[in-house]
């Protein structure tokens, strides 16, 4: 599917994205389970490394929400807030993710999965009330810089959706291996 660019594309594109990874996870044969799948050599991004199991990329997603919910809820009541919470920016975003992660680690996976299941209906509520012109235009908001506010819900929905649904169909393939 290509990059939403209109608001009826981006909701629908984060509901099949979502269904369709939440459906995934639970083919797995052992969800709770530390991924087996072999890293190979191509594998350079530290996400393959980062992520143990199927919790910690629900929660990845999650913490990920969090973050464009409490930014845009921020910006719109005049508080004007950064993306990313301080000391993290987007060149040291990857220590952010790493903390993500340590600090669920108590987390069972039935509570990432609601976790996970409650900011989507969140963010997907929020996209709701935004018009395709506030979505989808440049800068228009001051606060979201030179990008649209559209292109972080299309990160952090559809796309991140996709990216996950990738790394838990390499585990599906690991386990018919096995």
């Amino acid at each position: 599917m290509s990059r939403p660019t209109i608001k009826a594309d981006l909701l629908a594109a984060s509901r099949t994205s979502y269904d369709q990874m939440m459906a995934l996870c639970h083919q797995l044969a052992h969800p709770e389970a530390d991924f087996s799948f072999v890293i190979t050599d191509k594998m350079t991004e530290v996400h393959w490394q980062r992520d143990k199991n199927v919790r910690d990329v629900l929660i990845h997603l999650y913490e990920w929400h969090q973050l464009v919910l409490t930014w845009v809820r921020a910006n719109q009541a005049g508080q004007v807030q950064p993306f990313f919470p301080p000391p993290y920016n987007w060149r040291t975003y990857g220590k952010l993710n790493q903390t993500f992660i340590a600090q669920h680690q108590a987390t069972t996976l039935a509570s990432a999965e609601a976790l996970l299941a409650n900011s989507h209906r969140e963010m997907m509520t929020l996209v709701a009330t935004l018009s395709n012109e506030a979505l989808f235009t440049k800068q228009y908001f001051s606060w979201t810089g030179t990008t649209a506010l559209g292109s972080y819900f299309v990160s952090s929905l559809s796309s991140h959706y996709d990216w996950a649904s990738k790394k838990i169909k390499r585990q599906l393939k690991a386990d018919k291996i096995k």
